[in-house]
């Protein structure tokens, strides 16, 4: 099995070197491809002002000066042109994508491209508790259960055009109760906060901040899957049609 991984946090994350362990235990035929600065937030934006550049880093190993989305493309219609991937590993990122975040992640969005190129893809995040000494991510739990998580899934086929994301707890790899296939929740949106202050000039500057977490998980969703210290495992699909509206909307335009 050809694997490549990629992330958002950029080549030389220790993240990556996360992924890379768990991804030796699938296959040894392992490409990386991946943003050569961190791209966190870069959603599934495209390069189109400027030409990319592409650094080789080691046997097929490669950076691009670009978002997840440029280094998955890349990968897949040049770089691996004649031996494309059989899988897609984007992670493990600094961090959880879980409920509406999928929406913003570079990680999410380079197992996306890889769903809309075809190809099997999954998306790994670690949670971690905010706060710290350089808020360090403990990466315990991706890397000892990476492997579990993973196994079944590569084995299963998976339905067109859709994309498994897989998020770690924020506890100890011997803490982890379990993995739970969960839906996708979502959290309440009046946590945003701008944060404001000026520079030494003079000039107003913002900051996008996270308020307290406010949350209303039903069961069975990401969100309380992690809390609850579980491993979720959640199926996403690129089809954003709402089709329980279609009805409605026909009616609407009907002469």
């Amino acid at each position: 099995m050809r694997i490549l991984l990629t992330n958002d946090d950029g080549f030389e994350a220790p993240g990556m070197k996360v992924l890379l362990d768990i991804a030796q235990s699938l296959s040894n035929d392992l490409w990386i491809v991946a943003p050569s600065e961190e791209q966190s937030g870069a959603g599934h934006s495209l390069t189109l002002t400027r030409p990319l550049r592409i650094r080789q880093r080691g046997d097929q190993q490669y950076s691009v000066d670009g978002t997840p989305t440029d280094s998955v493309m890349l990968a897949v219609a040049k770089i691996m042109k004649d031996g494309p991937p059989d899988l897609i590993l984007s992670g493990v990122n600094r961090g959880a994508n879980l409920g509406e975040d999928v929406t913003y992640s570079g990680t999410v969005s380079a197992a996306m491209e890889g769903a809309l190129a075809g190809i099997p893809s999954i998306a790994l995040s670690q949670a971690y508790e905010r706060g710290g000494m350089g808020d360090e991510v403990p990466f315990e739990a991706a890397r000892l259960w990476g492997e579990k998580v993973l196994k079944p899934l590569v084995k299963q086929r998976m339905d067109h055009r859709t994309l498994i994301n897989i998020n770690f707890p924020a506890v100890a790899a011997d803490q982890v109760r379990g993995v739970r296939a969960v839906s996708q929740g979502i959290r309440d949106y009046g946590r945003l906060q701008i944060v404001s202050n000026r520079d030494p000039r003079g000039f107003e500057y913002h900051w996008f901040g996270l308020g307290p977490m406010v949350e209303t998980p039903a069961h069975s969703t990401d969100l309380e899957a992690i809390e609850d210290g579980y491993i979720s495992v959640t199926p996403l699909h690129l089809d954003l049609t709402h089709y329980a509206s279609m009805d409605g909307l026909k009616a609407l335009y009907e002469e």
